[in-house]
């Protein structure tokens, strides 16, 4: 089993359906938690832009509601030609679950490899509040 492709095709299979009306920019996520469960989000976009959701804070708020404190990784299949990065706010969201490996790809199917750390250099995080 290939942890990493698997997890790009639930995002994949998940972009199917994003709500994506404005945009016209689907995507899809899926999560891998502490223990090895696997939940996925897509966005859901609202006519009040900000009111909107990425599909990684969906996955990962799926996981939490399941009981999950950590994460392992994340891939993120988006609508671009190459690899869908996750936005500033994604980053800030993982970096609160640890320092997932983060698979990024686009529609050509390439991956981007990366840390949630690395993504987001010198972040505020849990430890900046005194938690592990």
């Amino acid at each position: 089993m290939n942890a990493a492709r698997d997890l790009l095709e639930a995002a994949r299979a998940v972009r199917a359906r994003a709500y994506a009306p404005y945009s016209s920019f689907p995507v899809g996520a899926a999560v891998e938690d502490e223990r090895g469960r696997v939940y996925v989000g897509c966005n859901v976009e609202n006519a009040s832009f900000a009111a909107g959701l990425c599909a990684e804070r969906a996955a990962i708020a799926a996981a939490v509601a399941d009981g999950a404190h950590g994460l392992r990784a994340v891939a993120i299949a988006g609508s671009s030609p190459g690899p869908t990065m996750p936005c500033g706010i994604c980053r800030q969201v993982l970096i609160e679950f640890g320092d997932p490996v983060v698979y990024a790809s686009g529609l050509d199917e390439s991956v981007h490899e990366s840390r949630a750390a690395a993504l987001l250099p010198d972040h505020f995080g849990p430890r900046d509040l005194g938690r592990p």
